[in-house]
């Protein structure tokens, strides 16, 4: 009797490891399911709701076809047409037209970009925004930017002393990247007093090298749909390069701010004046105070800096380039402002500032380069309002509403002949008869070169 009562306890006790080893485990399995269905499920009927409220509200704006799922995702392709996509969608649909698109409503504000550049001028908003903005204020008076114009020249001569190399060899070569190491190399001397020789050694300095990465990384990101989930992306080969690379960007920017705060603490100290160097975007940060004699934190420091790097030069260099473009395909031009340079520089072979009001037709090729092809071709904002149209057409509160400079450029109700290069568009007289909204490549408002 006794063994059975041994073999009963036996038998419970190994019942027992059984259900404790294999079924608890299901079970929990089973209510992690559950809560998973449950959550996906709440997502998918929030979404549901929102796209059935959106489409009310969007049936009084027509708009191209576009997926049921995706909506117009897999209308751009990044295969050269996109901008012109827009220019045919705003002719058939005049003023405004829905492009539903598959993202999280944040992505357009800059979301891939603020690991890297922080809570800089060019994704913060609100009142840190203004607060950012007025402490800046300074550094773009024009007593701070006059000096940068010998610098930026002489920047510019590296630049085409390697062009020399290449004209001797009678080959084509891709001039962008010569380009945007010029901007680099003036940005880093202008805003940060640093030599970076990236002109000759870009490919020996880890920072430069960062830099480029991850611009290449975040445009890699927007246009990857996959990639725009944040753990697909960070678990990606590509996340683990963006990290690094932030990694060794943040690491140099910290070493700049230290070493400059040390410069200031010693000049203080000792009551030497700034005079015998340029003031600086870096010095700027250190120094501006509010009304409260507050200063920037470390962090806000870091973020401006890391911001005005990627914004500083990346724009400028596509500016540049499309520039040197269009006044190569328009060689009568192109001629024109030779000449027009070489007047104003009376044997100098550097031009200074007092040397940019003599050269009005050079400006108007710039400005006609800049409309017909805009560094930033669109920006967008997220509505914190309804917004109305004259019309009485009204967009409702949280969607993104997207500004095509491109398309306001070349629209041929603002524009006559939208498509010529025709710099005289921007006499003074000429000028005077449009809206000051009609030309936007930097922007409008308080965000004006900002976007």
């Amino acid at each position: 009797m006794l063994n059975k009562v041994f073999f009963l306890l036996y038998i419970s006790e190994n019942f027992r490891h059984v259900l404790k080893t294999y079924l608890e485990p299901v079970r929990l399995y089973h209510a992690l399911g559950v809560v998973c269905v449950i959550y996906v499920g709440m997502l998918l009927t929030r979404l549901m709701q929102r796209r059935k409220t959106l489409k009310a509200a969007f049936e009084q704006f027509p708009g191209p076809p576009g997926h049921w799922l995706l909506g117009n995702t897999n209308e751009f392709q990044q295969d050269g047409t996109d901008l012109e996509k827009i220019i045919t969608f705003g002719e058939n649909y005049p003023y405004a037209f829905p492009l539903p698109f598959y993202h999280r409503q944040d992505d357009i504000a800059y979301r891939f970009l603020t690991a890297w550049i922080g809570e800089g001028l060019l994704v913060s908003a609100g009142q840190r925004w203004f607060r950012h903005r007025r402490l800046l204020t300074p550094g773009f008076h024009y007593d701070i930017l006059k000096p940068y114009v010998k610098i930026m020249s002489d920047s510019a001569k590296i630049m085409l002393d390697k062009w020399e190399t290449y004209a001797k060899t009678q080959e084509s070569f891709e001039l962008f990247q010569h380009v945007s190491l010029m901007t680099l190399d003036s940005i880093m001397k202008c805003a940060f007093s640093c030599e970076s020789n990236c002109q000759t050694e870009s490919g020996t300095n880890k920072y430069i090298k960062a830099v480029y990465d991850l611009c290449d990384l975040v445009n890699l990101r927007f246009r990857v749909f996959l990639y725009h989930i944040d753990f697909i992306f960070h678990l990606s080969p590509h996340g683990y390069m963006y990290r690094r690379a932030c990694r060794i960007a943040h690491k140099h920017t910290g070493e700049v701010i230290r070493k400059r705060k040390e410069v200031l603490t010693k000049e203080k100290e000792q009551n030497l004046s700034q005079k015998k160097r340029n003031l600086d975007f870096l010095d700027i940060l250190l120094c501006a105070r509010d009304e409260q004699q507050q200063g920037l934190s470390d962090e806000d420091i870091r973020a401006e800096v890391d911001t005005f790097m990627f914004e500083g030069h990346d724009t400028t260099a596509s500016g540049l380039a499309w520039i040197l473009y269009a006044l190569a395909c328009n060689p009568e031009h192109q001629q024109k402002c030779r000449v027009e340079i070489q007047q104003a520089l009376e044997g100098k072979d550097s031009i200074e500032w007092e040397d940019l009001s003599k050269i009005p037709y050079t400006t108007m090729c710039i400005k006609e380069s800049l409309r017909l092809y805009p560094p930033v071709p669109g920006m967008a904002r997220k509505l914190t309002k309804p917004m109305t149209f004259f019309d009485g057409r009204t967009v409702p509160e949280g969607c993104i509403v997207g500004t095509s400079v491109y398309g306001i450029h070349r629209n041929a109700t603002v524009w006559e002949n939208p498509n010529v290069f025709d710099p005289l568009r921007f006499l003074p007289e000429n000028t005077a008869k449009r809206s000051p909204h009609a030309f936007v490549p930097f922007s409008a408002g308080p965000r004006f070169a900002s976007t």
